[in-house]
């Protein structure tokens, strides 16, 4: 598998744009409910959480808005999740300057679909840059073994894209792996789509870890898409590796590429699956079904529970056996990402014992 950095303090770090999700309580539409569930949220902070509940040291980057109730509400979670974190605080300047994103989320039930609206508006993580990190310190000091990017992040402004492009190059010179999973956002994109497949690719030319959907692959990075063939999940699976085949192709320099499988059933049960390749060794997990008490951050804990096996030193299939129990831990929680108790509760998953432990 890959090789980690040794002398490392931290397994794993993120760059990210913290914000809040507020989610209707009991299941309810947003427009017609009262009452929400408020939590600390982020894309990228959701994949770290498989490793910090599991023990492995984890850092953040970021922003705050200074002297705000929301950024101390963040900084508490993160603290609770075991995570680091560091960051510039900027001063909110007026009642229309620096916040915190607010994702606005329900959760769906059976037939009704959950619904998703982002509020970024004045978002202080708009203006991550790497002119606020010591990257000497941070990569040659204090080490890391991989470092996770997103899509969401690097397309979030010209700032942020080169502030991604920065962390990798910095990651890269000083031994530590890069995740990239490609994150495609039609409403970040639209006006900079020359700008950013630019930015995307020198991104994923750097990275050893390339996860994306099929939307991902060909909006990001240009690669052609699954094609229509026969009938049958066997031949929708063939497809997906071609396409696979033709991202490995145009990113050789790439140790491990992984997509998921999702297939929506209802708002409350998917049938979850997953293909990830390392060289010529394939894994594929077959769809499998799950309950789903919110779907957010399940792709997110996929990708989470896949780094925590690549830290342990695991091979390709356990690896992607424990993140796509992650990605279903995830999806039985209230919050946006899994809280797994030990890695015996997330096997349990995979084997699909349910039954009470005592």
């Amino acid at each position: 598998m890959l090789d980690l950095r040794k002398d490392s303090k931290y397994s794993l770090l993120i760059p990210t744009s913290m914000g809040l999700r507020l989610t209707p309580v009991n299941a309810q539409p947003f427009h017609c409910s009262d009452t929400f569930k408020m939590q600390a949220t982020s894309a990228e902070s959701n994949v770290a959480s498989v490793a910090s509940y599991l023990g492995e040291p984890v850092k953040v980057l970021t922003s705050f808005v200074k002297d705000s109730p929301v950024s101390r509400f963040i900084k508490d979670n993160l603290r609770s999740r075991g995570m680091d974190y560091e960051g510039p605080e900027f001063d909110q300047e007026d009642p229309w300057g620096y916040r915190h994103q607010i994702n606005m989320a329900d959760s769906g039930f059976g037939l009704r679909g959950p619904r998703v609206q982002n509020d970024r508006a004045g978002e202080v993580g708009r203006e991550l840059s790497c002119d606020d990190f010591d990257l000497e310190r941070i990569f040659k000091d204090e080490g890391v073994k991989i470092v996770h990017l997103s899509g969401l992040i690097a397309a979030l402004s010209p700032k942020t894209s080169k502030f991604c492009l920065d962390i990798a190059k910095a990651a890269k010179e000083n031994g530590s792996l890069i995740s990239f999973d490609l994150n495609h956002r039609a409403s970040f994109w639209k006006g900079r789509e020359k700008e950013l497949a630019s930015d995307f690719a020198e991104i994923a030319s750097q990275a050893d870890i390339l996860i994306g959907n099929e939307e991902d692959f060909q909006l990001c990075l240009g690669i052609e898409g699954p094609q229509a063939g026969g009938e049958g999940l066997e031949a929708k699976i063939d497809s997906f590796k071609e396409m696979i085949n033709r991202v490995k192709e145009a990113y050789p320099n790439t140790s491990l590429f992984g997509t998921t499988l999702r297939e929506v059933i209802s708002a409350n049960s998917h049938m979850w699956g997953a293909i990830i390749s390392s060289g010529d060794d394939w894994h594929t997990i077959m769809p499998r079904e799950i309950g789903v008490l919110d779907r957010i951050g399940g792709g997110d804990g996929f990708v989470g529970g896949l780094l925590y096996g690549l830290l342990q030193g695991w091979d390709i299939q356990k690896c992607s056996e424990f993140g796509w129990a992650s990605g279903a831990l995830a999806a039985t929680m209230l919050t946006d990402y899994g809280q797994p108790a030990d890695p015996e509760q997330v096997w349990s998953i995979w084997n699909g014992n349910a039954r009470v432990k005592r």
